[in-house]
């Protein structure tokens, strides 16, 4: 008998690496902020851990076990009421790698170095806190800087404005973290730091390990620098999901990148959501946005509604178009929960990838293809209802449209000048209203065209007789968010005002103002 048991245990302990483990230890109250479990220090119970794919619930002294094998990162999803240390980058220590051989070599990127046999006991220390249920986050839409030139035009012309108060908890970055240059990484975090936020990060398309055969392993360096690319968090009544939702290589033909999830990834958001009560508010952040079915594997995004359509409160938040969309999905699209699922499409930090002229500060104008300027965005949270303001870099905070109109009109003559406003954050389901002068309210019609204030910055570039500071913007598309009214040429002779009035989803007024002449 004992002979066999020394061969057991000489059996198991020569298994290779990458084999089956269970991974145990402890989710406990750091009094002392040391770090470090002591005697003292209670276990916190009823808190979810994952694997990647399976999520179990700490027992009543905070202790679990979950399988692992080589390749996992390990995470806690944070509960509501407590807060994780952060490092000197402010990211949020919620994760273990478990990547005992380490990341590959050949990778032109480094990954995760190698982590080593399993410890016998990986803690994870929470700090308890009084969250409140109404508070903000910080929005960026892909900073992806190329260059350190790219990086400090985000720096001056985005981190140096941010203003935050004490109900903003933290930040979450949509994914394109860089523009393929994954050495700019830890330049990216150390830049953030300025603003003093636990900040959560979504892998994009252009974080990738490129040199990655399958797709598992396309998030080696984003891994390294930022923990795991799925996990989830709660604050307050929300439950935040982060999803890397990019498939690399493309599984149809081996090039290029197709939106969709892995089977481990759907598995693991159908075992979390099951420890989330129905009632709370589910915000799934993301890089690639759910709306162009020629680039999203189709039988993901249903695998994906049919697990969120019980929840009564879901908003997804999404990036990688530079435009800024609001995307409602119904039944056409395969959405079976009881109100249309909303996707916020955000606008990005780099707006048009840096382009535009630059201002007397040397800063690019960056204006979007649809018009809607560089900046980021609010998440405001209360209880389980949110939401969103836009915040235009550089502008005050309640500019949220912009409005074209030809500057003279002949008096009672005909024109085919418009007014066309375009409302940031506006959806074909808003209300949006003029009037001129001190006229009675009516109503603009919603048109989906390129935006004529974009196309004149094109025209100034290619109409130019010298060559303009900075690098021409990308070609024109159409807007989501545009009105349009006529111009009135009856009027009085004169200067005359137009006012619009536009009325968001959440039901929030933004006014906007312009002038125009009619002359004889």
């Amino acid at each position: 008998m004992k002979n066999n048991l020394i061969f057991l245990f000489l059996f198991f302990s020569s298994l290779p690496l990458f084999s089956q483990q269970l991974i145990s230890g402890y989710l406990y109250e750091d009094l002392n902020r040391n770090g470090s479990k002591e005697r003292r220090e209670p276990g916190i119970a009823g808190v979810a851990v994952s694997n990647g794919t399976e999520v179990v619930l700490t027992g009543d002294d905070g202790s679990y076990h979950i399988p692992v094998k080589s390749g996992n990162t390990l995470f806690v999803i944070k509960p509501s009421g407590y807060k994780f240390s952060v490092d000197k980058d402010y990211i949020p220590q919620f994760y273990y790698h478990h990547k005992p051989e380490g990341s590959p070599n050949g990778f032109k990127y480094k990954g995760v170095k190698p982590t080593g046999r399993l410890p016998r006991s990986v803690d994870f220390a929470l700090h308890r806190y009084d969250e409140p249920e109404a508070f903000t986050a910080i929005v960026f839409g892909d900073p992806q800087p190329y260059s350190m030139e790219d990086m400090d035009y985000f720096t001056r012309k985005i981190l140096q404005e941010v203003e935050k108060n004490n109900k903003t908890l933290f930040g979450i970055s949509l994914g394109d973290i860089v523009g393929n240059n994954l050495d700019l990484h830890p330049v990216y975090k150390e830049r953030m730091r300025q603003l003093q936020l636990p900040w959560y990060n979504v892998m994009g398309n252009h974080d990738m390990n490129f040199d990655a055969p399958t797709d598992d392993l396309s998030d080696e360096t984003f891994e390294k620098n930022f923990g795991s690319a799925n996990y989830a968090f709660n604050y307050g009544n929300a439950h935040f999901i982060v999803l890397d939702n990019i498939l690399y290589p493309d599984p149809r033909d081996g090039k290029g990148y197709w939106g969709g999830y892995r089977l481990d990834q759907l598995l693991f958001l159908e075992n979390d959501l099951k420890q989330v009560p129905k009632d709370k508010l589910i915000v799934l952040s993301q890089h690639i946005q759910m709306k162009d079915i020629t680039s999203y594997r189709v039988t993901d995004r249903q695998r994906l509604f049919d697990l969120l359509k019980d929840f009564e409160h879901v908003l997804v938040m999404s990036a990688h178009t530079h435009l800024q969309d609001q995307i409602e999905y119904t039944r056409t699209e395969g959405w079976m929960g009881s109100k249309p699922l909303h996707e916020y499409n955000a606008g990005t930090t780099s707006g048009d990838w840096y382009s535009g002229k630059r201002d007397v500060n040397g800063l690019p104008d960056a204006t979007m293809r649809d018009g809607t300027p560089q900046g980021y965005a609010f998440l405001h949270v209360k209880g389980n209802q949110y939401r969103i303001d836009y915040k235009v870099a550089g502008k005050n905070p309640d500019y949220q449209m912009n409005i074209y109109a030809p500057k003279v009109v002949p008096y009672k003559g005909r024109t085919t000048s418009q007014i066309v406003v375009n409302f940031f954050m506006g959806s074909h389901n808003d209300l949006v209203e003029y009037r001129i002068g001190k006229g009675s309210w009516k109503k603009m019609g919603h048109l989906e065209a390129a935006d004529p204030s974009y196309s004149t910055k094109l025209i100034e570039w290619d109409f130019t007789d010298t060559l303009l500071p900075g690098r021409r913007p990308s070609n024109a598309v159409n807007s989501t968010h545009l009105w349009f009214a006529p111009i009135s040429t009856d009027l009085p002779t004169g200067v005359h005002e137009i006012e619009v009035r536009a009325t968001d989803r959440y039901g929030k007024q933004h006014y906007g103002k312009k002038s125009y002449k009619i002359m004889e």
